[in-house]
């Protein structure tokens, strides 16, 4: 199935372990696109050269496996780091109420007198 590129895509010819590809492209998307190639043929060359797996199509699952639990992790850390954010903001928006209320009720105290 052959990509036809449009006037918002264009094909760029990468190098993924040493075979050739011809990839769509999204105008703009260039230095994302071999970003990501690079990072795939890092971690199909080094699934290769450990040596314990020769066919393509494997090491190709294996990285496309290596590579989704990586994104998985890192989608899991922002996810804690939000949520912890998010307590952490609804704490101290909690610890301001209490004080505008304790405020409010010490300043009706001094009235009382």
């Amino acid at each position: 199935m052959n990509a036809i590129p449009t006037a918002t895509t264009k094909q760029i010819e990468v190098q993924i372990m040493g075979q050739s590809y011809l990839l769509a492209c999204p105008s703009g998307g260039e230095s994302a696109l071999i970003d990501a190639v690079e990072r795939v043929d890092t971690t199909m060359c080094r699934i290769r050269d450990a040596g314990k797996v020769k066919a393509r199509d494997r090491i190709a699952v294996l990285a496309s496996l290596n590579l989704a639990f990586e994104l998985s992790q890192m989608d899991a850390d922002r996810l804690r780091e939000n949520t912890a954010q998010t307590g952490d903001t609804a704490i101290q928006t909690r610890l301001e109420a209490l004080v505008r209320q304790l405020d409010n009720a010490l300043d009706s105290d001094s009235q009382l007198r």
